[in-house]
């Protein structure tokens, strides 16, 4: 049976020094990592500025899924970690402006904290290619 599998690779890769894949092409689907507020360069954007690091978290979103042969018009779900549920209201208006009907399957929780003490968003997508 043939191995449908394929690394998605960045240049630069800002989770290589975490051993984090930025995702995976299974077949017609992409698995992306968890993508936070991490610049190409490693450094975090907008330490205690929310809607900074959602800006980016999307970009970075958009630059793993243009990686892999897709796009934001083809996420089919998102899971998206907030470590304050009161920037909720924030989220959805982001959902809107990024997304496009049908809007994805989401699942939104509230966790202490990230990977990184700095951080306050993370979102891993599945796209279809």
């Amino acid at each position: 049976m043939p191995d449908n599998r394929q690394v998605i690779t960045l240049d630069p890769d800002p989770l290589a020094p975490y051993a984090i894949a930025p995702g995976w092409r299974v077949g017609d689907l992409l698995f992306l990592s968890g993508q936070a507020a991490i610049a190409e360069d490693g450094s975090i954007v907008g330490e205690g500025d929310f809607d900074l690091q959602l800006g980016q978290t999307m970009a970075n979103i958009e630059r793993v899924l243009e990686a892999g042969g897709s796009d934001m018009s083809r996420i089919v779900k998102v899971t998206i970690y907030l470590t304050d549920m009161g920037n909720f209201g924030k989220v959805v208006e982001a959902r809107k402006r990024h997304f496009t009907p049908p809007f994805p399957a989401d699942t939104i929780v509230e966790v202490r904290s990230l990977a990184l003490p700095e951080l306050m968003v993370e979102i891993d997508v599945v796209a279809a290619v």
